[in-house]
């Protein structure tokens, strides 16, 4: 798990193709973290006006990391969250007529809601009483999911028909994915208490993370996906306990799940060019490694678009 003390680091090798292949960015996009902080999509909360009853317009809030702010893929609207104009917040708000203040960033954790990151402010602060909407995707930078995919794709050439990464991850008895997701489990409940305090009219949507690795478990070892062979089903089963922990959270605490995992099966990063909506550890189409592309992030859009139908 990367800590808070590296977010800087972290934040400078999103989009490095090199790099990824001994640190691969799979939930964590990340962001250069002396860039000038633009102003987030939409206008501030405190400075939104409210029409009359009769005119209303859904206030909307999208909260969340690299797979909320799509970096990577055009049109690039900030430097440092590396946010998309075409990430499925704003594809959401377009669909919907929503307004919307966009203030996801790469290379999010659950501590970047309530305090800042780096030079970027609290995202929480985004919030009020106003807020219709809140949409929140969080959770896979807090696992640690860079190192593990880092440990996975070094691990990789000793062992290509085997699982070296499963083997080493679960070598003590215990699987260490695992308990960095049960550790995570608090940490997103009290990201929704903070959200209802602040918003607390708003309609809260928890929004998982799609499918990856393929769903059948079929490996696609290559140059460009540098994963055991036996290390795919492994890593889908542990994204599939991320989304489980985030579903369960949600209930808990008052706020809607959207499963994006279901509707984007079929389409995960062993997928050819033009069919995956999962770019590789070397992108093709402009995205972050590992991360939607545009595709992706349309899918994402319509899981969510569809939760809301009927909502208001």
């Amino acid at each position: 798990m990367t800590s808070r003390s590296s977010t800087s680091g972290r934040r400078r090798t999103v989009v490095a193709s090199a790099a990824v292949l001994a640190g691969a960015a799979l939930f964590a996009g990340t962001a250069p973290a002396h860039a000038h902080q633009g102003r987030p999509t939409g206008t501030p909360a405190h400075s939104r006006p409210h029409t009359g009853a009769h005119a209303h317009r859904v206030d909307y809030v999208a909260l969340g990391d690299s797979y909320a702010s799509a970096p990577g893929v055009p049109d690039q609207v900030d430097a440092t969250c590396l946010r998309s104009s075409a990430n499925y917040p704003s594809l959401v708000a377009r669909a919907t007529g929503a307004h919307l203040t966009d203030v996801t960033c790469s290379g999010a954790t659950t501590a970047d809601m309530a305090g800042p990151q780096g030079t970027v402010a609290p995202q929480l602060d985004a919030l009020d009483r106003g807020t219709d909407l809140v949409t929140l995707t969080i959770g896979g930078n807090d696992i640690g999911f860079t190192t593990v995919l880092g440990t996975c794709a070094k691990l990789s050439a000793s062992d290509p028909a085997g699982a070296p990464c499963a083997d080493y991850l679960t070598s003590t008895g215990t699987d260490q994915v695992t308990e960095a997701i049960d550790a995570s489990a608090p940490k997103v409940a009290d990201v929704l208490r903070r959200v209802h305090r602040r918003a607390p009219h708003a309609d809260v949507v928890v929004v998982g993370y799609p499918d990856l690795f393929p769903e059948d478990g079929v490996a696609c070892t290559s140059a460009t996906v540098p994963l055991g062979a036996g290390d795919f089903p492994y890593l889908r089963d542990k994204e599939k306990e991320l989304n489980a922990m985030l579903a369960r959270e949600a209930r808990r605490g008052g706020a809607r799940y959207v499963n994006t995992y279901a509707p984007t099966v079929g389409h995960d990063l062993c997928r050819p060019a033009g069919a995956r909506w999962i770019e590789t550890f070397a992108p093709q189409p402009p995205a972050a490694p590992l991360h939607p592309n545009a595709a992706g992030e349309s899918a994402m859009a319509g899981a969510v678009a569809h939760s809301l139908r009927g909502r208001r």
